[in-house]
């Protein structure tokens, strides 16, 4: 593999789309959640697997315990984009990067200044009363006086608008996903398991040659791609774009 071939075919695109997951954020101090390292093999509540606790029906039957958990191990306020993020905002100011799709929750992308980010999974940072509707930001949830967030307007529940288990993702959203990938010239993937459906589908949607995969561990989707490099995603972003 030439580095120096892939970084042409990047800085010669003009229509490329990044795919994007948990592993995009570990450089900015975010944990992921299927490496040896990560959330799901951490040991949690023994009597209760991360995926169960991430739950509808364990956010509406428990959810207290919901939102220790979420509290203490989803939230992290303090984290800062990382040189991966920078590196796709260049893109996008650029003119050459058209959309980033990431199934993150954690907003970076925004804070780094990307904004055509498709959040197929939601966000930490748009929380909405399950009564009346209304939104409340990130710190609303986190400096809740009670163990569970209560509308101020109405009294009832307020949930994170993230897509949990045994809920649906957005169709339309993920329907805009599709086309950005199967119109793009370049596509990029990173940090990613891509064993969680139906996001990691998408990829296969892809109908070019430059599909460029940047991942430190061997994902299901290696036999599709034309490139793989296993280095660290800040690392590899910035130098295919550096001037």
């Amino acid at each position: 593999m030439n580095f120096n071939e892939i970084k042409k075919i990047v800085g010669e695109s003009s229509n490329i789309v990044f795919f994007g997951g948990a592993g995009t954020s570990t450089e900015s101090g975010i944990p992921d959640f299927r490496s040896a390292d990560g959330l799901y093999n951490e040991g949690t509540d023994e009597r209760y697997t991360p995926e169960e606790m991430l739950s509808r029906d364990f956010f509406l039957e428990r959810t207290e315990m919901f939102y220790h958990f979420y509290k203490s191990k989803m939230l992290y306020p303090d984290a800062r984009p990382n040189p991966a993020h920078a590196a796709l905002v260049k893109l996008e100011q650029r003119g050459q990067l058209k959309a980033i799709i990431t199934q993150n929750i954690d907003g970076l992308h925004q804070l780094a200044g990307s904004t055509n980010v498709l959040e197929l999974h939601g966000s930490v940072h748009r929380n909405r009363c399950m009564g009346c509707g209304a939104l409340y930001p990130l710190a609303s949830i986190i400096e809740s006086r009670g163990p569970v967030p209560l509308c101020e307007r109405c009294g009832e529940l307020v949930k994170p608008d993230v897509v949990l288990y045994q809920e649906s993702l957005d169709m339309e959203l993920l329907e805009r996903a599709a086309n950005y990938i199967q119109q793009a010239d370049v596509l990029i993937v990173s940090g990613t398991s891509l064993t969680v459906q139906p996001a990691a589908g998408l990829i296969r949607l892809y109908e070019g040659n430059h599909f460029l995969l940047i991942n430190k561990s061997a994902t299901p989707m290696d036999g599709l791609a034309n490139y793989i490099i296993s280095e660290s995603i800040a690392k590899v972003l910035s130098a295919l774009t550096a001037d």
